[in-house]
């Protein structure tokens, strides 16, 4: 479901104030601020990993830019 939202997922979102944020699903606070988006994404796959949840980042304009999976993936890649 790309478009999932909830508590097995974590979201680099744009701070309204500046900076980027990191998000659990559904949360209405902030996990982490960060000045950068680059510190927010490492912060981010540091407790998407240790959560085993999936990473959606987002773009400045909100929409999702990127997803990492680090759950369980219900259609992994084969190889």
């Amino acid at each position: 479901m790309p478009g999932k939202r909830g508590p097995d997922t974590h979201h680099v979102v744009p701070s309204p104030g500046g900076g980027w944020n990191v998000k659990r699903g559904g949360a209405a606070r902030a996990s982490g601020h960060f000045d950068t988006k680059r510190e927010a994404i490492s912060q981010g796959r540091e407790v998407s990993r240790s959560q085993g949840t999936e990473l959606r980042i987002h773009n400045r304009d909100g929409r999702i830019g990127q997803s990492d999976s680090h759950g369980r993936d219900p259609n992994p890649p084969r190889g």
